[in-house]
């Protein structure tokens, strides 16, 4: 334990600033030197999305001191682009203290002279993202940690497009947050002032209404369910986060009549008391899914995660019993053709229709793009590059989008928001199971037809954790390898080119030619690998972990498996040594 970290510890014991609570906390790890130095170490970074850590007290954790230093930056930012009449909207999920960091966020704009507007209970991220457009709000905070375990809760900034902050904004405002060096710089007002004053306001519930008009409006076949709703049957859980309510809202409103929520897991709870792990991407989040599933013969079982941005889908396999799990990369494509494909037939595909994905999706939706003749465009991870698309379309009237999507089980149809939305995923992930089973097929059946016609694409990762400081410092390392000692091959596929976004370049690894990429800057590696294979490995933005994303093309499902396998053992190989 270095002497500033001991500093920092002790400062936080005495200053009266900060609470008896906080402070009996850390007097409880006095003798735990490895404690102290994990929590004081650094401060909780404030990325290019916000801040995102394990709850606790101390300056590398998420407590009520670290969102208003974070909420403080934000407040001078927003200060000096003359926004403070438009306000802020804030959401918050059903994570152990959301509601309080929402608040505090909210008062601590008010005490800047900066309107905020809170909702009266938790809400999914979407809405949060639609409301920032509905209420022509300058920026938007979101309190989630999205799927992370229990431990954890995060802060996520949108400004006034509706996506997450993206350049220049997000520099500008890490740059702004880490200028409040001093708990003392930090504002706050009591919520009676600020009411008194004008500046704290709470949301209607007209807002979730509008927000519901625009999922409906995705819907290219409302008949076809109607139609079908008495032989289709769906199961539902929220995994204890906001899903709840507006997923059942718009399923009944859409017609859906068989569906059935998981009691145990229906009720928000920050504890999640029923897993460990609320990531819809995990079977163990599906056991009392499947359970029920079983039960009530449901075609579909869906679960969205605690924040409602993420959907995970399970299907029922007429064909061997029992049911099947799909990707993200699979249920995405379902909807991705569907949507292009019926709005075709019905004549509603604009004749300058895009899609969007990031560079880790399948490259399956780019076969399906040209099928159809529509635009497809590539952006960086994360799903706020595929929110500022849908800006940059309407600001250069270039594209009109449609659909976008990545791998980690978000997508998007529609512009009324600019974040992946699991409602409307869910939506319309019902819908084109409706319409299939009205055609005698299974979601199973529908991407076989999809593997047949467009290839057998398969896709899979693998993330390493590395926890703390020297966790940060190996993960660091790993890349710095990887980028300064080039393979030459993985498993049986030769590299032909490596994309650096960290540097910006391309470089063909045959004629040793390099280019230039097109993509802003950011620390990913990009291994373009012989027979149509790929490779791409970035750390996390927001967890102590370094992600592995690959995939292959073959000839069949059992022959993509296979060689899926063969490269991620490759890959696992170059992350270890």
């Amino acid at each position: 334990m270095t002497e500033e970290v001991k500093k920092r510890y002790e400062e936080w014991l005495n200053d009266p600033y900060f609470d008896e609570d906080t402070k009996e906390e850390l007097k409880k790890i006095s003798g735990d030197e490895d404690e102290i130095n994990d929590r004081f170490y650094r401060d909780l970074e404030f990325g290019t999305g916000g801040l995102r850590g394990v709850l606790g007290a101390g300056t590398n954790r998420m407590n009520v001191y670290t969102v208003r230093k974070a909420t403080q930056g934000l407040a001078n930012y927003i200060v000096k682009q003359h926004g403070e009449d438009k306000g802020v909207a804030i959401a918050y999920d059903s994570r152990i203290m959301s509601k309080e960091f929402a608040e505090e966020a909210a008062l601590c704009l008010n005490a800047n002279g900066i309107k905020s507007f809170i909702f009266p209970s938790l809400r999914p991220t979407p809405v949060l993202s639609f409301t920032v457009r509905q209420l022509h709000c300058i920026a938007g905070i979101v309190i989630t940690a999205s799927h992370n375990p229990r431990e954890y809760n995060g802060y996520k900034v949108y400004w006034e497009d509706g996506a997450q902050i993206t350049p220049p904004h997000d520099k500008n405002i890490l740059a702004e947050v880490a200028k409040v060096t001093d708990f003392s710089e930090v504002k706050t007002i009591d919520q009676e002032s600020a009411r008194v004053a004008d500046l704290y306001h709470v949301i209607g519930y007209e807002v979730d209404d509008a927000y519901i008009a625009e999922l409906k409006k995705q819907s290219v076949h409302p008949e076809v369910i109607k139609e079908m709703a008495d032989d289709f049957t769906i199961v539902y859980t929220p995994l204890h986060g906001t899903g709840n309510v507006f997923v059942r809202r718009v399923l009944k409103e859409l017609g859906f009549k068989k569906v059935y929520t998981v009691p145990e897991q229906e009720k928000p709870d920050g504890t999640f008391p029923t897993v460990s792990y609320p990531n819809p991407e995990s079977p163990k989040a599906f056991e009392l899914a499947l359970k029920l599933a079983e039960e009530k013969d449901a075609d579909l079982v869906l679960a969205t995660d605690p924040d409602a941005d993420r959907l995970g889908v399970y299907c029922k396999d007429t064909e061997n019993g029992g049911y099947i799990s799909f990707t993200g990369n699979m249920s995405g494509v379902l909807i991705g053709e569907y949507l292009l494909r019926e709005k075709k037939a019905t004549g509603t595909l604009p004749k300058n229709a895009a899609v969007v994905e990031t560079i880790v999706t399948t490259d399956m939706l780019k076969a399906i793009a040209a099928d159809y003749s529509v635009s497809l465009i590539e952006v960086l991870t994360g799903f706020k590059y595929i929110g500022e698309q849908i800006k940059l379309f309407k600001e250069n009237n270039s594209h009109e989008f449609i659909f976008g999507m990545e791998e980690s089980y978000g997508c998007l149809a529609g512009t009324y928001a600019r974040d992946k939305d699991a409602p409307v995923a869910v939506m319309l992930l019902c819908e084109v199971a409706c319409w299939y089973k009205k055609h005698g097929k299974t979601l199973k059946d529908a991407m076989n037809d999809l593997y047949k016609k467009y290839g057998y694409f398969r896709e899979t990762l693998f993330t390493i954790t590395k926890k703390g400081e020297d966790g940060a410092m190996a993960i660091k390392s790993m890349m710095e390898t990887m980028r300064n000692e080039p393979v030459e091959s993985l498993g049986a596929y030769k590299v032909l080119a490596l994309r650096d976004y960290k540097s910006g370049i391309r470089k063909d690894m045959v004629s040793g030619q390099e280019s230039s990429l097109s993509l802003p800057e950011s620390n990913v590696l990009y291994y373009e690998l012989s027979d149509g294979a790929w490779c791409c490995v970035r750390p996390s933005g927001t967890e102590p972990k370094i992600k592995f994303y690959m995939g292959v093309k073959g000839e069949s499902v059992a022959d993509a498996d296979k060689k899926l396998e063969e490269l991620k053992s490759a890959m696992t190989k170059l992350a270890e040594n």
